[in-house]
């Protein structure tokens, strides 16, 4: 990863794992905003790692409720 790619994802991670403890989703989208003020490459990079981090994050989740419900019905 580049550098810009490595700051970018190491913001999103952090916000994410923040707007979601402080109960607040669209503090991802603030931040975004304010990236986009100064710097809109590094507000895309950022983007494309929240939008990369939530869709693993939902994939995750998916894949846990499928193995659970399978283990019910075979035990």
């Amino acid at each position: 990863m580049s550098v810009l790619e490595d700051l970018a994802d190491s913001l999103a991670r952090d916000t994410i794992k923040e707007a979601f403890r402080i109960g607040r989703e669209s503090l991802i989208q603030d931040v975004a905003k304010q990236l986009g003020a100064t710097s809109t490459t590094m507000e895309e990079a950022y983007l494309t790692s929240i939008r990369m981090r939530l869709a693993e994050r939902r994939a995750r989740e998916f894949l846990t409720t499928q193995v659970k419900q399978a283990d019910a019905k075979s035990g």
